[in-house]
């Protein structure tokens, strides 16, 4: 299975493994990934996906590498 990759803004990968709902609130989708040095995350999937300010620039928080 080729998992897909995604780059943080601060330059770390990491590989994204699913999402997930949030077991003490259904309505909040939970991303699941995992870094280089193999541990695993999670974020909420608008936080995971949205966009941050960045140097004066509107810039994807992670972004997708393949």
């Amino acid at each position: 299975m080729n998992m897909k990759k995604y780059k943080h803004y601060k330059g770390g990968i990491y590989e994204f493994i699913c999402s997930a709902t949030l077991e003490s609130d259904p309505s909040i989708q939970m991303i699941v990934y995992r870094a280089a040095n193999g541990t695993i995350w999670t974020r909420p999937e608008n936080v995971f996906f949205e966009e941050i300010e960045h140097q004066g620039q509107k810039i994807p928080r992670f972004a997708l590498i393949s």
